[in-house]
């Protein structure tokens, strides 16, 4: 029932491996079958990935000393930092229903970078709300065949994560290649015998 779904949607968002964009999708389909009202158990799971996002961001924020001695220095979490100083609140945004897979590393950086929990809010209910709406609705849409959805959905995800790493990799790439031209052109040149 209703306290189950938002149960799943808050732990999946505070960091628990949980099928939230396959219960989303779900409910959407119960909704066309007349299991549930739309409104209510939007309404709910909205709020319920919210909190379970502002519980991570909190983790982030309050255990600070802690997360950064276990991941500050690694690459994968350097870049991360460097990343969201970067992009910031669209980041937030993005990884709510477009890029899910970082959305609790997004959220501990930003807690633990002392990014500003009202901005970080903004960004995430409107996140959260086209994941709730606009997942929901294609459950609803198609109905009995929302399986199909999930998986092309889930796929779909893994595909713009993927392609995030590549052009991450390939602005990194061209960055290294730049810096190591230009550190070879000002090298001091030993003087000719």
């Amino acid at each position: 029932g209703l306290p189950i779904i938002g149960f799943i949607l808050f732990i999946g968002a505070a960091g628990a491996p949980m099928p939230g964009t396959l219960t989303v999708i779900a409910v959407g389909a119960f909704c066309n079958q007349g299991l549930f009202a739309w409104p209510v158990v939007a309404l709910v799971g909205w709020l319920s990935a919210v909190t379970g996002d502002s519980l991570s961001y909190a983790m982030g924020y309050y255990a600070r000393e802690h997360i950064l001695r276990r991941f500050s220095g690694t690459p994968a979490w350097t870049r991360g930092e460097q990343s969201f100083q970067r992009w910031g609140g669209l980041s937030v945004f993005l990884t709510r229903f477009l890029i899910t897979a970082i959305a609790i590393p997004i959220n501990l950086i930003a807690g633990t970078g002392d990014y500003p929990y009202r901005r970080f809010l903004v960004y995430d209910l409107t996140g959260e709300a086209i994941w709730i709406l606009g997942f929901g609705y294609l459950g609803y849409l198609f109905g009995s065949d929302w399986e199909v959805v999930s998986d092309f959905i889930t796929n779909f995800g893994g595909l713009m994560l993927g392609l995030v790493v590549l052009i991450t990799g390939i602005v990194l790439a061209i960055r290294w290649f730049r810096t190591g031209a230009s550190q070879t052109n000002h090298s001091p040149r030993s003087p000719q015998q």
